[in-house]
């Protein structure tokens, strides 16, 4: 019974913690100093508009994107103001919160952050292989040459950026926590009880991780631009700005088909790339850790099942 059809639940890790986020509700756990876990909670606005455009094959992407940029913010700034504070001090730092500005103020502010700060990783991604091939014009100069030697540079800019990040003691826990949550999704969708050992069995790979969608963008980015030229410089860089839209639509859609044919034998390799990549943005969590994960996942289901039991009453 392992593939019964299941709600698709998504994580994230961040500082000390998990964030899972449900059809209703956002949940993160994270550990304190003081080894007691602490929880925050966000409601998950459902508006009509963004979910029409979610209906959108291509747009789809575009739209879940900006908002897992826009509430992860949230989810990660709450870890980052609170994995060290003494628990002791927090009626302090929420009072110094009232009063240095209103909590909506604030969120916005942090979604804001959140958004750009993606739109503004991706142009630096994009555009710096566009330069680093145009070096190389003199030696490959077609067009086809200069797409796979811009994605080739792409590909290994990505992979020496999360390989060097991964021995900062802080990302290489942030990486652990990541596995934690694949372990815990895992565990879930394949009807096991959600305890430690269970949880450990699991591999720390899946096929919906976002990791797994960047690598898509290189990947998708190559076929793409071959429809645009690459020369002169200028229309190239046009050309690539103009394109990152269509590149992250076009690889959501292979994310979400990748899985689901990830149980079919003869098509489950399409997500495999993704899955290497994840073999660096993912590390073996702690049973600390798990617990941690298993604790955020619980929370969430709880919540889900309140809202849920709720409406029913109400109908």
């Amino acid at each position: 019974m392992a593939n019964e059809k299941k709600p698709a639940y998504g994580g994230q890790a961040v500082i000390e913690g998990v964030m899972f986020g449900g059809k209703h509700h956002y949940v993160t756990a994270i550990r304190r100093t003081d080894n007691s876990i602490d929880y925050f909670h966000l409601p998950r606005k459902n508006q009509k508009t963004l979910s029409s455009l979610k209906k959108i094959p291509f747009l789809r992407g575009i739209v879940a994107i900006i908002e897992a940029s826009a509430n992860g913010s949230k989810h990660l700034n709450f870890a980052t103001e609170r994995f060290e504070v003494d628990p002791a001090d927090d009626e302090q730092m929420i009072e110094e919160q009232k009063k240095s500005d209103s909590k909506l103020t604030m969120w916005l502010g942090i979604a804001a952050v959140g958004v750009l700060s993606f739109f503004f990783g991706k142009v630096i991604f994009t555009l710096l292989p566009v330069f680093l091939a145009e070096f190389f014009r003199p030696l490959i100069s077609s067009d086809f040459g200069q797409i796979l030697i811009e994605g080739a540079f792409k590909l290994a800019l990505l992979l020496a950026y999360i390989y060097a990040i991964s021995f900062t003691p802080l990302i290489r826990r942030v990486f652990q926590y990541h596995g934690a949550e694949h372990k815990v999704i895992n565990t879930y969708e394949n009807n096991l009880e959600l305890t430690v050992e269970n949880v450990q069995s699991q591999s720390r790979l899946h096929y919906r991780c976002g990791s797994s969608f960047i690598l898509f963008t290189v990947i998708v980015g190559v076929f793409v631009y071959t429809l645009v030229p690459t020369d002169p410089l200028w229309l190239r860089i046009v050309n690539r700005l103009a394109l990152i839209p269509v590149v992250l639509g076009i690889s959501f859609e292979v994310l979400q088909l990748t899985n689901k044919v990830r149980h079919i034998p003869v098509l489950r390799f399409l997500g495999y790339p993704g899955l290497w990549l994840q073999l660096l943005t993912t590390k073996e969590p702690t049973n600390d850790q798990v617990e941690v994960a298993i604790a955020s996942f619980n929370e969430l289901l709880r919540m889900e099942k309140e809202t849920q039991t709720s409406a029913e009453q109400i109908v």
